[in-house]
């Protein structure tokens, strides 16, 4: 289930934060309006250990602007194969004080809050209001559901998970989200274990890579939390058997104290140990996995952001190609008035500025994707005549057919520059 984005996007990145987070932009779903809003959110990771250390990594990576940091722990030796914000030199230094030094070491524009205190029932609501997303590396279960309970009264969302051993469960919960029912780690699991029933990762052991893995997906439900893309784990609960490499899904319906769904047996109303994770089928292979609707190419494919296609007049899909020679000539009949289009680049912004195809209208794949309904008005708008045919182009071909797909889907006829804004430039004078 999709969800609309969490945070409002800043009014710009922070310096220096576009060249770090390039690759990143360069994914037509964050795009830089979706960055903007990484750069606006505030994230609180309590717990710098096994999930918290690689998350932490990850938010900053990401380009989270502010991120909170609760720990009143400090480093000790045997924390060092599964936390690795921390250093050998970091042993008996205070976590949050490793941790937010190796946040500002990979995001300088990064804002890093320390609170180098224990969560409780009396400072939980103060440490937790104002941030957007909270992500749960805790690793007692007193603290697991106060926190459950204080995401709940605040309205946040949870990102959640548990590691032990070789085994791991993630889901994301959320009392009152904006479209769909509530869940909560109390939906999954209504009551905490009687004390001694679940070992702890110091009797039982775990395994550091696993750590690494879940923490980084915590990192990545967050993203897609506040960046309004794809489908957050809301509703259901990954279950991860690292030892046998292999992942499954249980679906979550809401309900405090009911974790509907899971098969009988499968221990879903115990405590939220990974050796306790629910039963369930087996996640579909990669070639049974469906395709991404927007994408033209076979998703086993190798290929660049914007790697070649076919060089066709027409394809099956509907839409029309044009090279460049063929749309310089036709530039030069819009010029006269004797052709009448829109030539739209869906790139993004950065790229639009450092060099674009004169006369071309500037509207990223990323906001395409989202709206293609509306896409007509906005070109409408940027023409100032309503109704024209639609050109598009990006870096060579790549987005620009994923663009086209989109909008032959609302009943637009498109067509797509073949080689993009590389083959423009290839071209010889007057061409540019």
């Amino acid at each position: 289930m999709s969800l609309p984005p969490l945070v409002e996007p800043a009014a710009e990145l922070p310096e220096g934060e576009a060249g770090r987070t390039d690759r990143q932009r360069r994914l037509p779903e964050i795009g830089e309006l979706g960055q903007r809003r990484l750069a606006a959110a505030r994230v609180l990771v309590i717990g710098a250990g096994g999930l918290g250390a690689p998350a932490l990594t990850y938010l900053a990576a990401a380009g989270v602007g502010t991120i909170g940091i609760v720990d009143d722990d400090v480093v000790e030796l045997s924390n060092l194969h599964r936390q690795p914000v921390h250093g050998i030199g970091d042993v008996g230094r205070r976590k949050v004080d490793s941790a937010a030094e190796a946040v500002a070491a990979l995001a300088p524009a990064a804002t890093v809050h320390r609170h180098p205190e224990r969560l409780t029932a009396a400072n939980a609501a103060r440490l937790l209001a104002g941030y957007d997303v909270v992500v749960d590396g805790t690793d007692t279960f007193e603290t697991r559901y106060l926190v459950d309970d204080v995401c709940a009264e605040l309205g946040l969302p949870l990102v959640w998970a548990t590691v032990l051993r070789f085994d791991a469960q993630l889901s994301v919960f959320w009392a009152a989200p904006p479209v769909g029912e509530g869940v909560r780690l109390r939906t999954l699991f209504p009551n905490p274990p009687a004390p001694g029933e679940v070992p702890s990762c110091a009797e039982a052991g775990v395994l550091g890579a696993l750590c690494g893995q879940v923490g980084a997906m915590m990192a990545q439900e967050s993203v897609k939390l506040i960046t309004g893309i794809g489908e957050p784990l809301l509703g259901r609960v990954l279950v991860i058997d690292a030892l046998r490499a292999r992942q499954r899904e249980i679906p979550l319906r809401g309900g405090v104290g009911a974790a509907a769904g899971a098969a009988p047996g499968s221990h879903a109303t115990r405590a939220p140990a990974a050796t306790d994770a629910p039963a369930a089928t087996d996640a579909p292979a990669a070639t049974d996995a469906p395709t991404n609707p927007d994408s033209p190419t076979n998703p086993d494919s190798p290929a660049t952001p914007d790697s070649p296609v076919a060089t066709v007049e027409r394809d099956p899909s509907g839409i029309s190609w044009v090279d460049v020679e063929t749309l310089r000539a036709r530039l030069a009949r819009r010029d006269a008035g004797a052709d009448r289009f829109v030539l739209v680049d869906v790139r993004e912004p950065d790229e639009y500025r450092a060099g674009a195809i004169p006369g071309s209208v500037l509207l990223p794949l990323g906001e395409v994707l989202r709206d293609p309904t509306g896409v007509r008005a906005m070109v409408d708008e940027a023409a100032q005549t309503p109704g024209l045919p639609i050109v598009v182009h990006c870096h060579t071909d790549r987005r620009s057919e994923r663009a086209a797909l989109a909008l032959t889907r609302t009943g637009e006829a498109v067509t797509v520059v073949r080689g993009g804004y590389s083959a423009w430039t290839a071209l010889p004078s007057p061409a540019r």
